[in-house]
This record gives structure tokens, C-alpha cells and sequence, in this order.
């Protein structure tokens, strides 16, 4: 059974905001449209949303800045950025304050839709079991994340390997909020790959494709077939035998600096065994 929602949407085209609305309440989601800042903020005091779609570029207040507002009001709430302009470092700038992901101009109703399941599909499983266990979420069994990787947070990882190459995988928290993986769509060997855009798709048991983004540039040298014929490791193991690319990086040593490192003291994550 789907998990219905309010969701609110902000943007200032109203074109996007329309075809947005359309494509979630075929869902069955209720959803509310606003224009700017200043009128989310007025709508969210009023109404208890479980997702915003936020617009990195607006006018009156930016999606950064509506995005701290509307997290310090309501932390439970899921944000996710639309952006006309994706870039690596605009999409972990908004993830380190706080949002679930990020979404480029233009997108597909599928691709909104699968996104917008995933955020609430999160949620709903964090607190399904935290009031099963009884206790906050917040309480729940943390993942120590080894302290050589830089994120995308709560998306994408890299390692770097002896001899100049590096690894790639996808955080567990991602994992955890796929339906039963069905299939991955892996970029070829020699194929090259740029930071931000997509590196490989993962379609799940519910026919939905989850798209997860490169965190760095690099030629492909290899994927994991292995996990083709059993992906237990991406749950099991995600950041070593559960790696999905080796590649040959083209700008490491900046595209580095758009990352988060990983403080393992610090950065460990909600993990949910």
C-alpha cells in the first residue's frame, strides 16, 4: 500500500509547479503549489507536509535558505531540491543542510514520482521501525562509515585505490529505501562518466528506477558483475564487496573538494539492520 502524504511544492514557474502537482496526485498524494518563499513558509506554519519540493533559484528567499527555514521549524519533514542548474556542488550543499536529494531540469513524471516514493518510503520505514523497537529514531543502531570515503551524502561514495583508481558504490541509507532490487543498468567499460550525472540506474521490485549520481569524473574500468547475480552485499557489505565501479578519474583533486569526507567519529549514519 502506498504511503500517502501532503506534499507542497515550490517554484516560481508555474508550469513547473502545475506538471508537478499532476504528476503526484494521480498518486493519491494532496498536493499544495506556492510560487516563492514567503508563501511556503505561510503554507508549512499551517499544514503538516511530510515532503517539499523546493526550487534551488527563486527570487524572494533562495532554496537554501528556505530549506534551513523550513527544516528548523519542522526537522521530520523531507526536502527535496529541483534544480535548472545540477551541479555536484550545489546538490551536497543542499544535502549538508538537510535535504533528502536533489532532482535536475527537466524531469519525467516517473522519474519525479520514483523519487518522491523513495523520500516517503524512507521516512515511513525509519519510523515503522523505531515505534516497533520503541525508540526515537534518533536512537536507532548506527553504520560506522570507514573513514577513507567521500560522500554524496546519503547517496553515493569513493574510495580512492592504490595505483590512482578509484571505487565507487551507494550509501546504505539508499539502499534501504529501495524495494527489492530487480536490475541494474551499469554504464559500459571504457564509457566515461562526469561528476553529478547519472552513473548507473537501479530499476526495483516495484518497476521503479532510482537513479544514483557520479561522485566524481572518470573512464569505466570495471563494474561488479558480481553483484548482478546476488546484490546481498550492497546490504551486507556496501562499502567494500558491495562496490558497483572502478574507474579512472579524469579531475579527482578538485572534484574531491565537492565531496564530504568521512569523519567516522562524526559521520556515521542511521543504519536500521
Amino acid at each position: 500500500m502506498k504511503y500517502k502524504a501532503n506534499i507542497l511544492v515550490v517554484d516560481d514557474e508555474a508550469s513547473v509547479c502545475k506538471s508537478i502537482a499532476a504528476a503526484l496526485e494521480t498518486e493519491g498524494y494532496l498536493v499544495d503549489t506556492v510560487p516563492g518563499g514567503e508563501q511556503a513558509l505561510a503554507k508549512e506554519s499551517r499544514t503538516k507536509y511530510a515532503v517539499a519540493l523546493v526550487d534551488l533559484v527563486m527570487p524572494d528567499i533562495g532554496g537554501i535558505e528556505l530549506l534551513e527555514k523550513i527544516k528548523e521549524r519542522n526537522p521530520n519533514i523531507t526536502i527535496i531540491m529541483i534544480t535548472g542548474y545540477p551541479s555536484i556542488q550545489t546538490a551536497v550543499q543542499a544535502i549538508k543542510f538537510g535535504a533528502f536529494d536533489y532532482i535536475p531540469k527537466p524531469f519525467t513524471p516517473d522519474e519525479l514520482r520514483t523519487l518522491v516514493a523513495r523520500a516517503l518510503g524512507r521516512r515511513h520505514y525509519y519510523e515503522d521501525v523505531a515505534s516497533k523497537i520503541g525508540t526515537p529514531v534518533e536512537k536507532l543502531v548506527h553504520m560506522e562509515l570507514p573513514s577513507d570515503l567521500y560522500c554524496i551524502p546519503e547517496h553515493s561514495w569513493v574510495r580512492l585505490e592504490k595505483g590512482g583508481n578509484v571505487r565507487v558504490g551507494i550509501h546504505h541509507n539508499f539502499i534501504g529505501t529501495i524495494c527489492r532490487i530487480v536490475s541494474f543498468d551499469f554504464p559500459k567499460v571504457g564509457e566515461t562518466i562526469h561528476q553529478g550525472d547519472v552513473c548507473l540506474r537501479v530499476t526495483d521490485g516495484r518497476n521503479q528506477v532510482h537513479r544514483l549520481w557520479a561522485p566524481v569524473s572518470g573512464k569505466v574500468i570495471a563494474v561488479n558483475k558480481g553483484i548482478v547475480e546476488d546484490n546481498s552485499p550492497l546490504a551486507q557489505d556496501p562499502y567494500e564487496t558491495g562496490w558497483l565501479l572502478a574507474l579512472e578519474p579524469l579531475n579527482l583533486e578538485e572534484e574531491l573538494k565537492n565531496l564530504r569526507p568521512v569523519d567516522s567519529k562524526l559521520d556515521s549514519e542511521y543504519y536500521i539492520p
